[in-house]
Protein backbone atom coordinates (compact mmCIF):
# COMPACT_ATOMS: atom_id res chain seq x y z
CA UNK A 1 0.00 0.00 0.00
CA UNK A 2 1.93 3.04 -0.92
CA UNK A 3 1.82 5.56 1.32
CA UNK A 4 1.67 9.35 0.83
CA UNK A 5 3.95 9.94 3.97
CA UNK A 6 6.79 12.22 4.20
CA UNK A 7 10.01 11.06 5.62
CA UNK A 8 12.31 13.18 7.22
CA UNK A 9 15.36 13.23 4.90
CA UNK A 10 12.64 14.66 2.15
CA UNK A 11 12.30 17.64 4.13
CA UNK A 12 15.28 20.19 3.44
CA UNK A 13 14.12 23.08 5.54
CA UNK A 14 14.18 20.78 8.33
CA UNK A 15 18.23 20.26 8.05
CA UNK A 16 20.55 23.34 8.37
CA UNK A 17 21.44 24.61 4.74
CA UNK A 18 25.11 25.57 3.35
CA UNK A 19 23.96 28.99 4.46
CA UNK A 20 22.90 28.83 7.98
CA UNK A 21 25.98 26.54 8.93
CA UNK A 22 28.30 29.54 8.29
CA UNK A 23 26.56 31.46 9.70
CA UNK A 24 26.53 29.31 12.52
CA UNK A 25 30.42 29.36 11.98
CA UNK A 26 30.82 32.84 11.92
CA UNK A 27 29.15 33.84 14.53
CA UNK A 28 29.80 30.86 17.14
CA UNK A 29 33.48 32.31 18.50
CA UNK A 30 31.85 35.93 18.58
CA UNK A 31 28.94 34.70 20.82
CA UNK A 32 31.88 32.65 22.79
CA UNK A 33 34.22 35.45 23.81
CA UNK A 34 31.16 38.50 24.13
CA UNK A 35 29.67 36.00 26.54
CA UNK A 36 32.81 35.76 28.47
CA UNK A 37 33.45 39.42 28.28
CA UNK A 38 29.84 40.08 29.70
CA UNK A 39 30.63 37.43 32.60
CA UNK A 40 33.44 39.08 33.45
CA UNK A 41 32.24 42.33 33.47
CA UNK A 42 29.18 41.16 35.57
CA UNK A 43 31.17 39.33 37.80
CA UNK A 44 33.14 42.34 38.77
CA UNK A 45 30.18 44.50 38.98
CA UNK A 46 28.48 41.94 41.48
CA UNK A 47 31.81 41.56 43.13
CA UNK A 48 31.19 45.00 44.55
CA UNK A 49 27.95 44.32 46.04
CA UNK A 50 28.38 40.65 47.49
CA UNK A 51 30.69 40.43 50.75
CA UNK A 52 33.46 37.55 48.59
CA UNK A 53 36.76 39.41 49.53
CA UNK A 54 35.56 39.51 53.10
CA UNK A 55 35.00 35.83 53.13
CA UNK A 56 38.45 35.35 51.56
CA UNK A 57 39.87 37.37 54.12
CA UNK A 58 37.91 35.02 56.56
CA UNK A 59 39.90 31.85 54.87
CA UNK A 60 43.19 33.57 55.33
CA UNK A 61 42.86 34.30 58.85
CA UNK A 62 41.40 30.81 59.49
CA UNK A 63 44.58 29.19 57.62
CA UNK A 64 46.99 31.32 59.16
CA UNK A 65 45.85 30.59 62.47
CA UNK A 66 46.24 26.67 62.02
CA UNK A 67 49.73 27.38 60.65
CA UNK A 68 51.73 25.02 58.53
CA UNK A 69 48.21 22.95 58.78
CA UNK A 70 46.40 24.89 56.15
CA UNK A 71 48.48 23.73 53.06
CA UNK A 72 48.38 20.43 54.39
CA UNK A 73 44.53 20.36 54.67
CA UNK A 74 43.88 21.64 51.23
CA UNK A 75 46.74 19.19 49.64
CA UNK A 76 44.55 16.43 51.63
CA UNK A 77 41.17 17.84 50.00
CA UNK A 78 42.92 18.27 46.73
CA UNK A 79 44.05 14.35 46.73
CA UNK A 80 40.41 13.22 47.90
CA UNK A 81 38.76 15.21 45.28
CA UNK A 82 40.90 13.71 42.66
CA UNK A 83 40.14 10.25 43.55
CA UNK A 84 36.55 10.81 43.73
CA UNK A 85 36.74 12.29 40.35
CA UNK A 86 35.46 15.94 42.06
CA UNK A 87 37.01 18.57 39.23
CA UNK A 88 39.64 20.53 40.94
CA UNK A 89 40.19 23.65 39.18
CA UNK A 90 37.83 25.69 41.72
CA UNK A 91 39.93 24.42 44.77
CA UNK A 92 43.34 25.46 42.66
CA UNK A 93 41.66 28.78 42.48
CA UNK A 94 40.85 28.81 46.31
CA UNK A 95 44.00 28.02 46.98
CA UNK A 96 46.17 30.20 44.80
CA UNK A 97 43.79 33.21 46.36
CA UNK A 98 44.62 32.02 49.92
CA UNK A 99 48.03 30.67 49.87
CA UNK A 100 49.79 33.45 46.95
CA UNK A 101 51.88 31.66 44.45
CA UNK A 102 54.79 30.03 46.12
CA UNK A 103 52.61 27.81 48.78
CA UNK A 104 49.83 27.95 46.43
CA UNK A 105 51.53 26.13 43.77
CA UNK A 106 53.44 23.73 46.05
CA UNK A 107 50.02 22.96 48.03
CA UNK A 108 48.35 22.26 44.98
CA UNK A 109 51.15 20.29 42.77
CA UNK A 110 51.59 18.08 45.82
CA UNK A 111 47.81 16.92 46.26
CA UNK A 112 47.90 16.65 42.19
CA UNK A 113 50.32 14.19 41.95
CA UNK A 114 49.55 12.30 45.42
CA UNK A 115 46.00 11.82 44.17
CA UNK A 116 47.07 10.83 40.33
CA UNK A 117 49.61 8.26 42.32
CA UNK A 118 46.69 7.05 44.15
CA UNK A 119 43.97 6.80 41.47
CA UNK A 120 46.95 5.03 39.44
CA UNK A 121 47.31 2.35 42.16
CA UNK A 122 43.53 1.60 42.74
CA UNK A 123 43.29 0.94 38.95
CA UNK A 124 46.41 -1.22 39.14
CA UNK A 125 46.11 -2.94 42.16
CA UNK A 126 41.96 -2.79 43.28
CA UNK A 127 39.64 -1.77 41.36
CA UNK A 128 41.22 -3.25 38.06
CA UNK A 129 37.64 -4.60 36.37
CA UNK A 130 35.52 -1.74 36.87
CA UNK A 131 38.24 0.63 35.03
CA UNK A 132 38.78 -1.77 32.44
CA UNK A 133 35.29 -1.71 31.85
CA UNK A 134 34.96 1.98 31.48
CA UNK A 135 38.36 2.49 29.46
CA UNK A 136 36.45 -0.23 27.25
CA UNK A 137 34.10 2.69 26.23
CA UNK A 138 36.43 5.21 25.95
CA UNK A 139 37.69 4.79 21.79
CA UNK A 140 40.53 6.81 22.26
CA UNK A 141 42.30 4.03 25.12
CA UNK A 142 43.56 1.63 22.84
CA UNK A 143 45.42 4.23 20.73
CA UNK A 144 46.95 6.21 23.59
CA UNK A 145 47.93 2.16 24.81
CA UNK A 146 49.71 1.12 22.37
CA UNK A 147 51.51 4.10 22.30
CA UNK A 148 52.39 4.32 25.94
CA UNK A 149 53.66 1.28 25.25
CA UNK A 150 56.16 2.56 23.03
CA UNK A 151 57.24 5.54 24.25
CA UNK A 152 56.58 5.34 27.87
CA UNK A 153 57.07 7.92 30.04
CA UNK A 154 56.99 10.55 26.91
CA UNK A 155 53.87 9.91 25.81
CA UNK A 156 52.45 10.60 29.29
CA UNK A 157 54.26 13.84 29.14
CA UNK A 158 52.14 15.00 26.63
CA UNK A 159 48.81 13.58 27.51
CA UNK A 160 49.37 15.47 30.55
CA UNK A 161 50.35 18.41 28.72
CA UNK A 162 47.35 18.32 26.31
CA UNK A 163 43.72 18.14 27.28
CA UNK A 164 42.98 15.39 25.19
CA UNK A 165 42.10 13.09 28.20
CA UNK A 166 40.07 14.47 31.28
CA UNK A 167 42.60 14.48 34.24
CA UNK A 168 40.64 12.61 36.76
CA UNK A 169 39.69 9.94 34.52
CA UNK A 170 43.25 9.68 32.68
CA UNK A 171 45.03 9.06 36.22
CA UNK A 172 42.65 5.44 36.66
CA UNK A 173 43.21 4.77 32.83
CA UNK A 174 46.83 5.05 33.05
CA UNK A 175 46.63 2.47 35.88
CA UNK A 176 45.70 -0.15 33.39
CA UNK A 177 48.51 0.63 30.60
CA UNK A 178 52.31 -0.64 30.70
CA UNK A 179 54.02 2.59 32.63
CA UNK A 180 55.97 1.44 35.85
CA UNK A 181 54.63 3.53 38.75
CA UNK A 182 57.76 5.89 39.63
CA UNK A 183 58.11 7.20 35.88
CA UNK A 184 54.35 7.82 35.79
CA UNK A 185 54.56 10.14 39.39
CA UNK A 186 57.36 11.64 38.29
CA UNK A 187 56.49 12.57 34.77
CA UNK A 188 52.82 13.14 35.77
CA UNK A 189 54.81 15.56 38.54
CA UNK A 190 56.80 17.55 36.45
CA UNK A 191 54.35 17.86 33.24
CA UNK A 192 51.49 19.39 35.44
CA UNK A 193 53.36 22.26 36.72
CA UNK A 194 52.74 24.45 33.60
CA UNK A 195 48.50 23.90 34.09
CA UNK A 196 48.97 24.38 37.87
CA UNK A 197 50.59 27.30 37.71
CA UNK A 198 48.20 28.95 35.75
CA UNK A 199 45.33 28.18 37.45
CA UNK A 200 46.99 29.07 40.75
CA UNK A 201 48.04 32.48 39.26
CA UNK A 202 44.36 32.89 38.36
CA UNK A 203 43.09 32.24 41.78
CA UNK A 204 46.13 34.27 43.03
CA UNK A 205 44.97 37.14 40.43
CA UNK A 206 41.22 36.67 41.24
CA UNK A 207 41.52 37.31 44.90
CA UNK A 208 43.50 40.23 44.49
CA UNK A 209 40.77 41.62 42.01
CA UNK A 210 37.56 40.91 44.06
CA UNK A 211 39.35 42.74 46.84
CA UNK A 212 40.27 45.48 44.88
CA UNK A 213 37.04 45.26 42.96
CA UNK A 214 34.99 45.51 46.74
CA UNK A 215 36.30 48.35 48.01
CA UNK A 216 39.11 46.82 50.14
CA UNK A 217 42.39 47.45 50.62
CA UNK A 218 45.22 46.03 48.57
CA UNK A 219 48.45 47.97 49.42
CA UNK A 220 49.48 47.00 45.92
CA UNK A 221 50.91 49.68 43.63
CA UNK A 222 49.91 50.61 39.97
CA UNK A 223 53.63 49.23 39.18
CA UNK A 224 52.25 46.19 41.36
CA UNK A 225 49.17 45.59 38.97
CA UNK A 226 50.72 45.72 36.14
CA UNK A 227 53.42 43.36 36.64
CA UNK A 228 50.56 40.95 38.42
CA UNK A 229 48.35 41.35 35.11
CA UNK A 230 51.36 41.17 33.28
CA UNK A 231 52.63 37.70 34.64
CA UNK A 232 48.91 36.29 34.76
CA UNK A 233 49.00 37.16 30.56
CA UNK A 234 52.45 35.41 29.86
CA UNK A 235 51.37 32.35 31.99
CA UNK A 236 48.34 31.80 30.22
CA UNK A 237 49.47 32.42 27.16
CA UNK A 238 52.72 30.07 27.53
CA UNK A 239 50.33 27.83 28.92
CA UNK A 240 47.86 27.64 25.85
CA UNK A 241 50.84 27.39 23.34
CA UNK A 242 52.31 24.42 25.00
CA UNK A 243 49.21 22.80 25.30
CA UNK A 244 48.30 23.01 21.55
CA UNK A 245 52.08 21.72 20.83
CA UNK A 246 51.44 18.75 23.45
CA UNK A 247 47.73 18.43 21.65
CA UNK A 248 49.59 18.14 17.83
CA UNK A 249 51.95 15.76 19.44
CA UNK A 250 49.67 13.58 20.89
CA UNK A 251 47.07 12.96 17.56
CA UNK A 252 50.72 12.03 15.83
CA UNK A 253 51.70 9.54 17.99
CA UNK A 254 49.00 8.08 18.98
CA UNK A 255 46.26 8.73 15.77
CA UNK A 256 43.53 10.10 17.44
CA UNK A 257 42.38 12.55 14.89
CA UNK A 258 39.22 14.01 14.76
CA UNK A 259 36.62 12.78 11.96
CA UNK A 260 33.90 13.93 9.58
CA UNK A 261 31.11 12.25 9.54
CA UNK A 262 29.10 12.46 5.66
CA UNK A 263 25.60 13.28 5.37
CA UNK A 264 23.96 10.32 3.97
CA UNK A 265 21.75 12.27 1.77
CA UNK A 266 24.31 15.08 0.24
CA UNK A 267 22.80 18.28 -1.68
CA UNK A 268 22.79 21.62 -2.65
CA UNK A 269 20.59 22.50 0.20
CA UNK A 270 22.50 20.79 2.74
CA UNK A 271 24.86 22.09 4.81
CA UNK A 272 28.92 20.58 4.66
CA UNK A 273 29.23 18.40 7.54
CA UNK A 274 31.46 19.63 10.74
CA UNK A 275 34.28 18.32 12.38
CA UNK A 276 33.28 16.44 15.41
CA UNK A 277 36.04 18.49 17.46
CA UNK A 278 34.96 21.71 15.56
CA UNK A 279 31.30 21.76 15.72
CA UNK A 280 30.24 25.37 14.12
CA UNK A 281 28.40 25.83 17.42
CA UNK A 282 28.77 23.48 19.88
CA UNK A 283 27.75 23.10 23.64
CA UNK A 284 30.31 24.99 25.02
CA UNK A 285 29.12 28.30 23.23
CA UNK A 286 25.37 27.57 24.23
CA UNK A 287 26.36 27.36 28.23
CA UNK A 288 28.55 30.49 27.79
CA UNK A 289 25.57 32.25 26.23
CA UNK A 290 23.35 31.31 29.16
CA UNK A 291 25.81 31.75 31.93
CA UNK A 292 26.02 35.33 30.36
CA UNK A 293 22.17 35.93 30.26
CA UNK A 294 22.18 34.59 34.34
CA UNK A 295 25.39 36.44 35.79
CA UNK A 296 23.85 39.46 34.21
CA UNK A 297 20.15 38.90 35.40
CA UNK A 298 21.52 38.44 38.65
CA UNK A 299 24.04 41.57 38.85
CA UNK A 300 20.94 43.55 37.31
CA UNK A 301 18.68 42.08 40.21
CA UNK A 302 21.12 42.61 43.03
CA UNK A 303 21.74 46.61 42.26
CA UNK A 304 18.03 46.86 41.94
CA UNK A 305 17.68 44.83 45.58
CA UNK A 306 20.51 46.34 47.53
CA UNK A 307 18.50 45.95 50.35
CA UNK A 308 17.58 42.27 49.73
CA UNK A 309 21.40 41.48 49.71
CA UNK A 310 22.26 43.44 53.05
CA UNK A 311 19.60 41.32 55.06
CA UNK A 312 21.64 38.24 53.33
CA UNK A 313 24.80 38.72 53.72
CA UNK A 314 24.52 41.40 56.40
CA UNK A 315 26.51 44.49 57.34
CA UNK A 316 25.55 48.09 56.49
CA UNK A 317 25.04 49.29 52.77
CA UNK A 318 27.43 50.99 50.57
CA UNK A 319 28.15 54.83 50.45
CA UNK A 320 29.11 57.18 48.34
CA UNK A 321 30.08 60.05 50.88
CA UNK A 322 29.52 63.58 49.68
CA UNK A 323 28.78 67.34 51.52
CA UNK A 324 25.44 68.16 50.34
CA UNK A 325 25.04 71.21 53.11
CA UNK A 326 26.80 74.75 53.63
CA UNK A 327 28.07 76.38 56.98
CA UNK A 328 25.62 78.91 58.33
CA UNK A 329 27.37 81.40 60.83
CA UNK A 330 24.39 83.12 60.78
CA UNK A 331 21.70 80.49 61.08
CA UNK A 332 19.61 78.92 63.61
CA UNK A 333 20.92 76.59 66.17
CA UNK A 334 19.63 73.82 68.66
CA UNK A 335 20.28 73.52 72.21
CA UNK A 336 21.41 70.24 73.21
CA UNK A 337 21.89 70.95 77.32
CA UNK A 338 19.36 68.65 78.42
CA UNK A 339 21.13 65.72 76.97
CA UNK A 340 24.34 67.12 77.72
CA UNK A 341 23.44 67.11 81.86
CA UNK A 342 22.24 63.49 81.59
CA UNK A 343 25.28 62.24 79.40
CA UNK A 344 27.88 63.88 82.27
CA UNK A 345 25.22 62.95 84.95
CA UNK A 346 25.28 59.03 84.13
CA UNK A 347 27.94 58.04 81.75
CA UNK A 348 31.56 57.83 83.33
CA UNK A 349 34.83 59.10 81.54
CA UNK A 350 35.18 55.92 79.28
CA UNK A 351 31.82 55.58 78.37
CA UNK A 352 29.99 53.32 80.56
CA UNK A 353 26.77 54.34 81.34
CA UNK A 354 24.28 53.86 84.80
CA UNK A 355 21.31 52.87 82.82
CA UNK A 356 19.43 52.66 86.33
CA UNK A 357 20.11 56.02 86.71
CA UNK A 358 19.30 57.39 83.70
CA UNK A 359 15.89 55.46 83.87
CA UNK A 360 15.22 57.64 86.54
CA UNK A 361 15.62 60.59 84.72
CA UNK A 362 14.07 59.12 81.81
CA UNK A 363 11.46 61.85 81.63
CA UNK A 364 14.28 64.29 81.20
CA UNK A 365 15.78 62.18 78.08
CA UNK A 366 11.76 62.10 76.96
CA UNK A 367 11.67 66.20 77.13
CA UNK A 368 15.11 65.85 74.43
CA UNK A 369 13.79 63.61 72.18
CA UNK A 370 10.17 65.72 71.96
CA UNK A 371 12.51 68.74 71.52
CA UNK A 372 13.88 67.07 68.74
CA UNK A 373 11.00 66.63 66.47
CA UNK A 374 10.21 70.40 66.53
CA UNK A 375 14.40 71.07 65.77
CA UNK A 376 14.21 73.31 62.66
CA UNK A 377 16.05 70.91 60.84
CA UNK A 378 15.95 71.79 57.35
CA UNK A 379 17.12 75.51 57.88
CA UNK A 380 20.34 73.94 60.16
CA UNK A 381 24.06 74.62 58.73
CA UNK A 382 26.22 71.98 58.17
CA UNK A 383 27.80 71.37 61.77
CA UNK A 384 24.43 72.04 63.59
CA UNK A 385 23.00 69.57 61.28
CA UNK A 386 25.43 66.42 62.14
CA UNK A 387 25.97 67.45 65.78
CA UNK A 388 21.99 66.98 65.74
CA UNK A 389 22.49 63.91 63.85
CA UNK A 390 25.12 62.00 65.81
CA UNK A 391 23.02 63.31 69.17
CA UNK A 392 19.83 62.52 68.42
CA UNK A 393 21.15 58.86 67.15
CA UNK A 394 22.84 58.31 70.75
CA UNK A 395 19.82 59.54 72.82
CA UNK A 396 17.60 57.42 70.37
CA UNK A 397 19.44 54.80 71.45
CA UNK A 398 19.70 55.33 75.27
CA UNK A 399 15.67 55.65 74.70
CA UNK A 400 15.59 52.21 72.96
CA UNK A 401 17.58 50.51 75.94
CA UNK A 402 15.30 51.72 78.24
CA UNK A 403 12.42 50.69 76.43
CA UNK A 404 13.73 46.97 77.06
CA UNK A 405 15.46 47.58 80.22
CA UNK A 406 16.86 45.15 82.23
CA UNK A 407 18.62 43.43 78.94
CA UNK A 408 22.20 42.22 78.15
CA UNK A 409 22.51 43.48 74.90
CA UNK A 410 20.61 45.56 71.93
CA UNK A 411 20.70 42.75 70.31
CA UNK A 412 17.95 41.07 72.49
CA UNK A 413 15.56 43.38 71.19
CA UNK A 414 13.94 41.95 68.37
CA UNK A 415 14.85 43.07 65.01
CA UNK A 416 11.89 44.26 63.83
CA UNK A 417 12.06 47.05 66.92
CA UNK A 418 15.91 47.84 66.81
CA UNK A 419 17.50 49.64 64.11
CA UNK A 420 14.71 49.43 61.45
CA UNK A 421 12.03 50.25 63.25
CA UNK A 422 11.22 54.01 61.96
CA UNK A 423 10.08 55.44 65.19
CA UNK A 424 12.32 58.57 65.97
CA UNK A 425 10.90 61.97 65.09
CA UNK A 426 13.24 64.51 64.03
CA UNK A 427 12.21 67.86 62.87
CA UNK A 428 9.37 66.52 61.79
CA UNK A 429 10.90 63.64 59.53
CA UNK A 430 10.19 60.17 61.13
CA UNK A 431 13.32 58.12 60.76
CA UNK A 432 14.84 54.82 61.87
CA UNK A 433 18.07 54.54 63.53
CA UNK A 434 19.59 53.16 60.18
CA UNK A 435 17.76 55.63 58.47
CA UNK A 436 19.53 58.43 60.87
CA UNK A 437 22.93 56.74 59.97
CA UNK A 438 22.74 55.42 56.48
CA UNK A 439 20.60 58.21 54.84
CA UNK A 440 21.29 61.44 56.41
CA UNK A 441 24.33 61.16 57.80
CA UNK A 442 27.33 59.14 55.36
CA UNK A 443 26.12 59.92 52.03
CA UNK A 444 25.58 63.75 52.87
CA UNK A 445 28.66 64.54 55.00
CA UNK A 446 32.13 63.13 53.88
CA UNK A 447 33.27 62.47 57.72
CA UNK A 448 33.85 59.05 58.25
CA UNK A 449 35.11 59.80 62.14
CA UNK A 450 30.95 59.36 63.09
CA UNK A 451 31.52 55.83 62.98
CA UNK A 452 33.87 56.69 66.21
CA UNK A 453 30.88 58.84 67.61
CA UNK A 454 27.77 57.03 66.73
CA UNK A 455 27.08 54.44 69.76
CA UNK A 456 24.85 51.29 69.71
CA UNK A 457 24.97 50.83 73.25
CA UNK A 458 27.34 47.92 72.87
CA UNK A 459 30.67 47.43 74.28
CA UNK A 460 32.17 47.16 70.90
CA UNK A 461 30.72 50.24 69.91
CA UNK A 462 33.04 53.56 70.62
CA UNK A 463 32.80 54.84 73.64
CA UNK A 464 29.74 57.23 74.69
CA UNK A 465 30.90 60.37 75.23
CA UNK A 466 29.98 62.12 78.62
CA UNK A 467 28.84 65.38 76.93
CA UNK A 468 26.71 66.16 73.49
CA UNK A 469 28.12 66.81 70.67
CA UNK A 470 27.72 70.63 69.87
CA UNK A 471 28.73 72.66 66.55
CA UNK A 472 31.49 75.08 67.44
CA UNK A 473 33.70 72.01 68.75
CA UNK A 474 32.67 69.25 66.84
CA UNK A 475 35.75 68.83 65.09
CA UNK A 476 37.49 68.83 68.23
CA UNK A 477 35.45 65.91 69.58
CA UNK A 478 35.28 63.55 66.79
CA UNK A 479 39.13 63.81 66.95
CA UNK A 480 39.00 63.16 70.20
CA UNK A 481 36.72 59.97 70.08
CA UNK A 482 38.68 58.75 67.45
CA UNK A 483 42.21 59.39 69.40
CA UNK A 484 40.85 57.76 71.78
CA UNK A 485 39.62 54.07 69.66
CA UNK A 486 43.40 54.00 68.36
CA UNK A 487 44.59 54.37 71.67
CA UNK A 488 42.82 51.09 73.36
CA UNK A 489 43.28 47.72 72.69
CA UNK A 490 39.91 46.98 72.44
CA UNK A 491 39.33 48.68 69.29
CA UNK A 492 42.64 48.96 67.65
CA UNK A 493 46.02 46.86 68.57
CA UNK A 494 49.43 47.61 66.08
CA UNK A 495 52.06 44.14 66.51
CA UNK A 496 55.17 45.49 64.77
CA UNK A 497 56.95 42.45 65.39
CA UNK A 498 54.15 40.38 63.48
CA UNK A 499 53.59 42.99 61.60
CA UNK A 500 49.99 42.91 61.78
CA UNK A 501 47.45 45.42 63.00
CA UNK A 502 44.23 44.00 64.96
CA UNK A 503 41.18 46.35 63.83
CA UNK A 504 37.46 47.44 65.17
CA UNK A 505 34.98 45.48 62.34
CA UNK A 506 33.58 49.30 62.28
CA UNK A 507 36.66 49.12 59.92
CA UNK A 508 35.48 45.96 58.24
CA UNK A 509 32.46 47.16 57.98
CA UNK A 510 32.34 50.78 56.99
CA UNK A 511 36.05 50.33 54.96
CA UNK A 512 34.95 52.07 52.33
CA UNK A 513 33.87 55.14 53.97
CA UNK A 514 37.47 55.51 54.91
CA UNK A 515 38.55 54.43 51.97
CA UNK A 516 37.09 57.22 49.80
CA UNK A 517 38.35 60.15 52.19
CA UNK A 518 41.80 59.20 53.27
CA UNK A 519 42.78 56.22 50.68
CA UNK A 520 43.05 53.64 52.84
CA UNK A 521 42.24 52.31 56.42
CA UNK A 522 45.72 51.85 57.23
CA UNK A 523 46.19 55.79 55.80
CA UNK A 524 43.73 56.60 58.12
CA UNK A 525 44.56 54.88 61.07
CA UNK A 526 48.46 56.18 60.98
CA UNK A 527 47.04 59.43 61.66
CA UNK A 528 46.83 58.72 65.03
CA UNK A 529 49.30 55.95 66.14
CA UNK A 530 52.78 56.52 65.24
CA UNK A 531 54.23 53.48 64.84
CA UNK A 532 51.97 52.44 61.81
CA UNK A 533 52.70 55.73 60.08
CA UNK A 534 56.57 54.53 60.59
CA UNK A 535 55.75 50.89 59.38
CA UNK A 536 53.81 51.90 56.37
CA UNK A 537 56.73 55.05 55.51
CA UNK A 538 59.13 52.19 55.51
CA UNK A 539 57.24 50.52 52.73
CA UNK A 540 55.87 47.60 55.06
CA UNK A 541 52.61 46.24 54.12
CA UNK A 542 50.96 45.05 57.87
CA UNK A 543 48.18 42.27 57.73
CA UNK A 544 44.98 43.06 58.80
CA UNK A 545 42.85 40.91 61.52
CA UNK A 546 39.43 42.06 63.30
CA UNK A 547 39.06 42.26 66.96
CA UNK A 548 36.11 40.25 67.77
CA UNK A 549 33.16 42.67 68.67
CA UNK A 550 31.37 42.30 72.05
CA UNK A 551 27.77 43.45 72.09
CA UNK A 552 27.22 43.33 75.54
CA UNK A 553 25.20 46.05 77.09
CA UNK A 554 27.86 48.94 77.74
CA UNK A 555 26.47 49.46 81.39
CA UNK A 556 28.71 50.47 84.48
CA UNK A 557 28.33 46.64 85.71
CA UNK A 558 30.06 45.41 82.23
CA UNK A 559 32.90 48.06 82.87
CA UNK A 560 36.64 47.01 81.01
Amino acid sequence: MASNATTWNELPEQRPTAGSAALAARLAPVVKWVSIAVIVIALILLMRLLPVNKGIDRLKEWVETIGVWGPVIFALVYIGATVLFIPGSAITLAVGATFGLAWGFATVSAGSTIGAALAFLIARHLARARVQELAGKNPKFKAIDKAIGDGGWKIIALLRLSPAFPFNLSNYLFGLTAIRFWPYVLTSWLAMMPGTLMYVYLGYAAGEGVGAAAGAESGKSLGEWLLLGVGLLATVVVTVYVTRIAARAVRQHTEIESTTQDSPTSDANTAPAQSESHPAWNWSVTVAALLAIGITSLTTYAYANREVLERLFGGPPSAELAEAYQQKPDGPTFDHSTLDALLEKHVSEHGWVDYDGLKKDAAKLDAYLAALAKAPFAELGRDEKLALLINAYNACTLRLILDYYPIDSIKKIPDAKRWKHERWNLGGNTWSLNQIEHEQIRPKFKEPRIHFALVCAAVGCPKLRNEAFTAKRLDEQLEEQTRYIHGHDRWFRFDGDRNTVYLTKLYDWYGSDFKQVHGSVLKFASRYVPDLKQALDAGRKPKTRWLDYDWALNSKKNAR
